[in-house]
């Protein structure tokens, strides 16, 4: 069976995680439409590519990165199709080595596993102790898809209503980036 797109929340939450709940809790007391589907584990881009054809937007690869002390956090948003390279970013946010937060740390500080790391997280972050970047792409388009802090389904979100909405609301300012994505 294909995937379908919904508009809103599921009309029956039973079932699903409390952390997919929040999401949509957040979301509806702040007043942004969303659109979702559902779908097996996100955990290869293939899937995502079929996640990213239903949504007709674009799916982010969300990176939880730290430095090497640990003691700075950042969330890394960027657009799936580019490849990582930590010596592209590392010089645009001032810290020399990057590598990935630990599924510890992800899980405490912003309520999500290895795999469902979203924007969404955010709002499990009232400390602001996580530094949001996006690479400036991300922004471009009217839309931006994300996981409700589980990878078994996605939210097509416009771009404004995340930067003007959900992050004042959540408290989060992000850091803007450039890169390129190349090898």
């Amino acid at each position: 069976m294909g995937m379908v797109l919904y508009d809103g929340r599921p009309a029956d939450c039973s079932g699903r995680s409390e952390r997919e709940i929040k999401v949509y809790d957040l979301l509806d007391s702040l007043g942004i439409p969303f659109q979702r589907t559902d779908h097996a584990p996100a955990t290869t881009m293939e899937v995502c590519d079929v996640i990213d054809a239903v949504l007709d937007c674009l799916i982010c690869k969300n990176l939880f990165l730290c430095n090497r002390q640990q003691t700075d956090f950042y969330l890394l948003m960027m657009p799936g199709d580019k490849v990582f390279k930590t010596k592209e970013l590392s010089p645009q946010i001032h810290t020399a080595r990057l590598s990935f937060g630990s599924p510890e740390k992800m899980e405490e500080m912003i309520g999500t596993h290895p795999g469902s790391a979203s924007i969404m997280g955010l709002m499990n972050d009232p400390e602001n102790k996580v530094q949001l970047i996006m690479d400036e792409d991300v922004v471009k388009g009217e839309y931006i898809g994300c996981h409700p802090c589980i990878n078994t389904s996605s939210l097509k979100i416009k771009t404004k209503d995340i930067m003007e909405k959900f992050l004042p609301a959540v408290h989060h300012e992000p850091i803007f980036v450039h890169l390129t994505g190349e090898v």
